[in-house]
């Protein structure tokens, strides 16, 4: 049995991205996630591999997208407005299907807002965030061990589909402290083999990385390609979680922090026999609206908790519609508990919530 280890999830990103291959990293400091960048920066180096402190998120992100062009896995991550600042570039490598990891440990918002945990920028990350059609992979992990984890995954992804993706965390989760076992270490030489990229080309002709298509028809073709490897992603790669939705008398949805305390919420109805359900999304993009629609068709009570003031919960009343594929009508007992600026919702208070749409 592997060891285990005692990090903060910010340590546990960082690490998990050297063991994956990481091969270049660049970012720019901003908190909650500093732990994050002074990690690599550290440790980066100790490896031979490139760790550059760029002199703006725009600088980091498009060296981020030349690393990844050169063949190099490449990452950034930052914080919430940092984030917004990087969407021009993450824009650019969707459009140029160039793979890269973006990790956001989110801050209160909007503008500077404050450096407390909050989900709100669950709709920028799920909708594309920068201009253009496009998606990115977002994953949302739930503990350090989730935090090593689906970083370690994220790069694998990336090159699988030639897309951008997303590691969102809240602040809590990047300075949270706990036990781990890290995934195994990988050498940059047994990494996927990238055939597209700019560089090796005494054999073969130039490629050409770009975003830039001045003709109409052709970048509606190339875009609707594109969508078609989305489908395909749709088809392979969400992931999510049930704890007991099958006869709860209300299910709860949430994911990162908030799942973990509607998970105290559950553990406070048993006392009182009442039956609560958590359904989490661990793929935020691409969203499991089948397997929540499914849950949702018997038309039980839904209660959506969120560290913002009602993002997530767009997504849950989406999958409401995915009830009218099982006979079903669209099932609207769906509930909002949500929270902003960095507030986070307690066991009890959800609890209480819970309790009022029951009538209890």
């Amino acid at each position: 049995m592997s060891e285990k280890v005692l990090m903060k999830g910010n340590d546990a990103i960082a690490e998990a991205a050297i063991r994956a291959g990481c091969g270049a990293y660049f970012g720019y400091p901003i908190t909650p996630q500093n732990e994050l960048i002074a990690y690599m920066a550290k440790h980066m180096p100790e490896h031979g591999r490139v760790f550059i402190q760029a002199e703006s998120e725009i600088g980091a992100i498009n060296m981020v997208y030349g690393a990844s062009s050169a063949g190099i896995r490449a990452m950034t991550s930052s914080s919430s407005p940092g984030i917004s600042l990087k969407q021009e570039g993450i824009s650019y490598a969707a459009g140029a299907d160039v793979p890269i990891v973006v990790v956001n440990v989110a801050r209160g918002g909007p503008g500077l807002g404050n450096i407390a945990p909050a989900q709100s920028d669950y709709l920028q990350s799920t909708r594309g965030g920068g201009h253009g059609d496009y998606r990115c992979i977002v994953l949302a992990p739930k503990s350090v061990q989730e935090c090593a984890d689906l970083t370690y995954e994220s790069f694998d992804l990336a090159d699988k589909y030639r897309v951008p993706v997303i590691v969102l965390v809240d602040g809590m989760i990047g300075q949270m402290l706990e036990a781990l076992v890290l995934p195994p270490a990988r050498q940059l030489s047994d990494l996927p083999k990238r055939d597209w990229t700019v560089g090796g080309m005494k054999n073969r002709p130039a490629n050409h990385i770009t975003s830039i298509h001045l003709v109409p028809e052709v970048l509606e073709s190339i875009t609707r390609a594109r969508f078609v490897r989305y489908e395909t992603i749709k088809a392979a790669e969400i992931r999510f979680e049930d704890q007991g939705c099958a006869g709860a008398d209300l299910v709860m949805v949430a994911y990162g922090t908030s799942a973990r305390i509607c998970l105290g919420a559950k553990q406070l109805a048993e006392k009182e026999g009442i039956k609560l359900g958590i359904f989490r999304p661990i793929t935020l993009w691409p969203f499991p609206y089948e397997a929540l629609g499914k849950i949702m068709a018997g038309g039980k009570p839904v209660l959506t908790v969120e560290m913002s003031l009602g993002q997530l919960v767009e997504d849950v009343k989406l999958s409401a519609y995915e009830a009218a594929a099982h006979g079903s009508s669209p099932n609207t007992n769906i509930h909002l508990l949500g929270h902003s600026g960095g507030i986070i919702p307690s066991e009890e208070e959800v609890f209480s919530e819970v309790k009022k749409i029951l009538g209890k």
